[in-house]
């Protein structure tokens, strides 16, 4: 397993807690850059969110990162341990096979565009009791890997 870290996610960037919390609607991001194909394992840190961040949601962009007509890539979005809340590689999401066709209306390219589900849906409020590192972590490797981009975004408030 490698864990691949994005800019926003990295131990010296800042995490944003606005001042005075109360229905502020603040959005946590990164972007990173797959340039080898993901093996079982591989997390991919994206950004992070603060104590008593109350997750509402969110949204998983990427390039085709498999290109085969039978795609194999799995991947799954969830947080890290933080020492007081458990880690949940698919709390946020169990992707399954990564499928890129277009759908007319919706998403006229090819690629991946996710909105986050898991626990936001089923056992709402997703809420965080301290600052947490949120993430990709690969299932299953591509059958036919094209480097690309990965974009991930939390949708949060802080009372």
């Amino acid at each position: 397993m490698t864990t691949f870290t994005a800019a926003r996610a990295a131990s010296n960037f800042p995490i944003f807690s606005p001042p005075h919390g109360g229905g502020v609607l603040c959005c946590a991001w990164g972007t990173i850059e797959v340039t080898a194909n993901p093996v079982a394992a591989d997390f991919y840190a994206m950004c992070k969110v603060p104590k008593g961040a109350v997750v509402h949601g969110g949204l998983f962009t990427s390039d085709d990162l498999d290109t085969n007509a039978t795609e194999t890539l799995d991947l799954d979005i969830g947080w890290l341990a933080n020492g007081v809340d458990l880690a949940n590689s698919s709390g946020l999401g169990n992707l399954g096979v990564m499928g890129t066709d277009t759908v007319a209306g919706i998403k006229p390219e090819a690629g991946y565009n996710y909105p986050l589900g898991g626990t936001i849906i089923t056992d709402p409020p997703l809420t965080f009791g301290a600052d947490t590192t949120i993430g990709i972590t690969c299932v299953a490797t591509a059958a036919t890997f094209a480097a690309g981009t990965m974009t991930l975004r939390i949708y949060y408030t802080v009372p």
